[in-house]
């Protein structure tokens, strides 16, 4: 049970900075983060819809990988306790 505890912490670190990567990537809806990072600049490349779609799914992947790890960690907690 330890090495699954540890996979498991080791693919949360993982997500997270995956995580924070994908939605700094978003297109911003104006005056956030995303424009900090150069998301402000109208281009032709960053406003295709099959990108933005994509960068939605990876974001959501990412997101329901996370919140598992999050609860199997917890269950594991509660468990081996």
């Amino acid at each position: 049970m330890e090495i699954l505890n540890i996979i498991l912490i080791a693919l949360l670190v993982l997500t997270s900075i995956f995580l924070t990567l994908l939605i700094l990537m978003h297109k911003g809806k104006g005056g956030g983060m995303s424009d900090m990072f150069g998301g402000g600049m109208s281009s032709s490349l960053g406003s295709s819809g099959v990108a933005e779609r994509n960068l939605n799914r990876f974001t959501t992947l990412m997101a329901i990988i996370w919140a598992a790890c999050i609860i199997l960690l917890g269950v594991l907690t509660r468990f081996n306790s």
